[in-house]
């Protein structure tokens, strides 16, 4: 018997390592495959999309926040993997009355290396899980300090207008990519178009998800703020809290070099 506590001070028992697993987020779906679990994954959600492959031939149970026990049932998990933001408590709590369920909660890339060491240790993975890490380590290491002087307003939504605030991943991303987060409250405010002009941002970036953003759509922020630099970026990067991290540094190399220079 092997017990763990996850992030929520929740507390499971399991018998042996597991052999099937769902998982209901998607960038810790990625991360249990680059851990090698290919075949230990057997469920996953309808937005767990990398890796491509293993995306259109697993098992959907659903989506983050609408889970479908059904198929949940028909999977027949040994271990539930999940997050406190990305999915729902409802859901989560009916789960844990019939599954061992471990759930994660990242505000900071600290909490992200536990959840990724707590996750290898799980799965009797560690050896790789622990060169993942170093790997992100290594390449936010060598990522240049800034003087988080540019001020940066992150658009996740379009109507309403919402952004990302304190005590989030994506906050937690812009300090470290070197851009000053304009938005000081709470963590993910929906502002009024006077609100956003307010804030005066340098530049506004708009997140590639959940909402999909793309370049069509920057001629209508910058008429809401014309001062503003305007540009889509790769949410993936800024908000995805496993092993794709790992190509988050170089990402914000090329963002301060356009920014900074």
């Amino acid at each position: 018997m092997h017990t763990f506590t996850d992030h929520l001070q929740h507390t499971i028992h399991l018998q042996k390592i597991p052999q099937r697993i769902i998982s209901l987020v998607p960038s810790q779906t990625e991360f249990l495959i680059d851990l090698g679990l290919q075949a230990q994954v057997v469920g996953i959600t309808k937005f767990c999309i990398h890796p491509k492959d293993f995306w259109k031939k697993t098992t959907k149970i659903g989506g983050t926040k609408q889970f479908n026990f059904d198929k949940i049932r028909d999977v027949a998990p040994d271990l539930i993997i999940g997050n406190k933001e990305e999915n729902y408590e409802e859901g989560i709590r009916n789960l844990q009355k019939d599954y061992a369920v471990w759930c994660s909660d990242i505000v900071t890339l600290q909490d992200a290396y536990q959840m990724m060491k707590n996750l290898g240790a799980i799965t009797d993975k560690d050896k790789i899980a622990g060169q993942i890490i170093d790997e992100i380590k290594a390449n936010f290491a060598g990522l240049r300090q800034v003087a988080n002087t540019a001020k940066v307003l992150y658009f996740i939504w379009q109507s309403p207008y919402m952004v990302a605030g304190q005590g989030t991943f994506i906050n937690e991303m812009l300090q470290v990519a070197g851009f000053l987060n304009v938005v000081q409250g709470s963590r993910y405010p929906v502002l009024s178009a006077e609100e956003i002009q307010a804030l005066a941002p340098d530049y506004i970036f708009l997140s590639s998800e959940p909402y999909p953003f793309a370049d069509k759509h920057i001629a209508a922020f910058k008429a809401l703020c014309p001062q503003a630099n305007v540009m889509v970026v790769d949410g993936e990067l800024f908000s995805w809290y496993g092993s794709r991290l790992r190509h988050s540094a170089a990402y914000f190399k090329e963002l301060q070099q356009k920014i900074y220079g």
